[in-house]
């Protein structure tokens, strides 16, 4: 009885001493929403890069990776959201090498890939456009990223805007979804959390 009484206190001290180096571990603190562990989001794309190329998630491992999604012609939270990561990973200095950019259309029909190909790059040579391949490809990757996407008719057939989400999503080196990234936080709250990710 007293081995198992020692046994049971043993364990207890053990058990302790996890915890408490669990509780004394570093914490990471975001300035925008931490969706860890979240399973509402989508865990990965398959998308056709300005080469043709089919990309998925695990091409850019080692790197944490920001996803927009949005259009070219988009006349003002498009460039406005990829002016401000441009402009983050300016102050990531060194630290921008760890991160991927990617910028994936809901208007595959107009955004062409020659067009992401000049469009994208002209904020960072290190940022992609990504395009679906398809309309049912479409469908999927923004139902996966909660993402709202509606046509608004123009004067003409081809002078249509689109009502999109404007935020981003990042994931980790590790391909984990850790942020979502609120419109128009200001690029210094952008570098700061991708900072605290690339520790």
């Amino acid at each position: 009885m007293k081995k198992l009484v020692r046994s049971f206190i043993y364990l207890l001290a053990i058990l302790g001493f996890v915890i408490s180096l669990v509780a004394c571990g570093p914490k990471q603190s975001f300035k925008n929403v931490d969706v860890t562990g979240s399973s509402a989001f989508g865990k990965d794309f398959s998308l056709l890069d300005p080469d043709g190329k089919m990309r998925t998630l695990a091409d850019f491992k080692g790197k944490a990776v920001v996803i927009f999604f949005g259009y070219t012609q988009c006349p003002d939270v498009c460039p406005t959201t990829l002016t401000e990561m441009e402009q983050a990973m300016v102050l990531l200095g060194p630290d921008a090498d760890k991160v991927q950019v990617l910028f994936v259309t809901v208007d595959p029909d107009r955004d062409t890939a020659e067009i992401l190909k000049q469009y994208v790059p002209a904020f960072d040579p290190r940022f992609l456009g990504l395009r679906p391949a398809d309309s049912a490809a479409l469908e999927k990757v923004t139902r996966d990223f909660k993402i709202y996407y509606k046509k608004v008719p123009g004067s003409s057939p081809g002078s249509y805007t689109i009502d999109h989400t404007a935020g981003s999503y990042v994931f980790d080196p590790e391909g984990h979804l850790r942020l979502y990234i609120k419109h128009a936080q200001g690029p210094e709250t952008l570098a700061q959390d991708l900072k605290e990710l690339l520790k």
